[in-house]
């Protein structure tokens, strides 16, 4: 735990026994009209690497024992971050976070190029800047609302269980260039807290060949759910399946209480936008990283 006792916030490395709380506090953060960065289900989605791993990347800051800002290393150079919805522009906060992160000795993010997702609202927004950061490519958020009924897609989709983890993982494994995604990955991913409130989704066609996956993970009942991976394989491409497979995920978050299902993909990825668009997801507008190049 690093600590500064001349400050009243926190910043702790929670281990294994506190990632529920973590997964806890994200839960009860979401809620429509605020601004989203860091979902239970991106913990979920990292759980694939194991609990141990997911809670080593895992950060966590506190005032008198309350949980103030939560980030997740996604990787060595990227923190992606999040606080309570009350706290964004609480200016102790937001100093002692661009403090942590512009600081290679506190542990949070080390020296190099490195980037920060924050949420557009925070205050740590306008703070880094100052500190030679700039911003970085753009990503498209989209939501679609799950207020109304979802109309089942015209494919057959089946929700994997145990049994079938090994099916969900080479369909993710052909979706994206270089994944190194397995069976044990997909029961480590689904062991986590997280997936208690989440479902993998595969579709088949025709033939009976599984040629899409999604990951759906419900942050409770009337709260934003999110897609978290979607793919299509690679031999299957150009026949709707990403779209058939979208509007599945919608249904299944509806399933599970959901207010609406959310996604975030780079601008650049216009195929990734369409897909989306054309399951009923709207386009919000583009949030940027913030980056330092040294």
């Amino acid at each position: 735990m690093v600590c500064d006792h001349d400050m009243v916030i926190s910043l702790e490395k929670p281990g294994t026994d506190g990632l529920d709380e973590a997964v806890d506090a994200l839960r009860e953060w979401q809620s429509e009209g605020v601004a989203w960065q860091l979902h239970p289900g991106d913990l979920g989605w990292f759980q694939r690497s194991g609990t141990e791993a997911t809670a080593a990347a895992v950060r966590i800051w506190r005032r008198d024992g309350r949980i103030l800002a939560i980030g997740l290393l996604d990787g060595a150079d990227l923190l992606r971050l999040t606080t309570a919805p009350d706290v964004r522009h609480d200016e102790d906060l937001a100093r002692r976070l661009t403090e942590d992160v512009i600081a290679p000795e506190r542990g949070v993010l080390p020296s190099g190029k490195v980037s920060v997702e924050a949420p557009e609202d925070a205050l740590i927004q306008d703070l880094l800047p100052g500190h030679g950061w700039r911003t970085d490519e753009p990503w498209t958020p989209l939501r679609r609302d799950l207020t109304e009924p979802v109309k089942a897609p015209d494919l057959r989709i089946e929700t994997i269980g145990p049994d079938k983890g090994h099916v969900w993982a080479g369909v993710i494994r052909a979706s994206f260039d270089g994944s190194t995604f397995t069976a044990g990955k997909w029961h480590a991913m689904t062991a986590g807290a997280p997936y208690t409130d989440a479902r993998c989704l595969v579709g088949y066609d025709g033939q009976g060949e599984a040629v899409a996956a999604v990951a759906v993970w419900s942050a409770g009942p009337g709260k934003p759910g999110v897609l978290e991976p979607m793919g299509v394989h690679r031999d299957h491409r150009g026949h709707g399946y990403g779209r058939a497979l979208t509007v599945a995920a919608a249904a299944a978050l509806q399933e599970l209480g959901s207010s609406s299902a959310g996604v975030n993909t780079p601008s650049s990825n216009v195929a990734a936008v369409a897909t989306y668009e054309s399951g009923g997801f709207q386009r919000l507008p583009e949030v940027r990283d913030l980056t330092r190049d040294a």
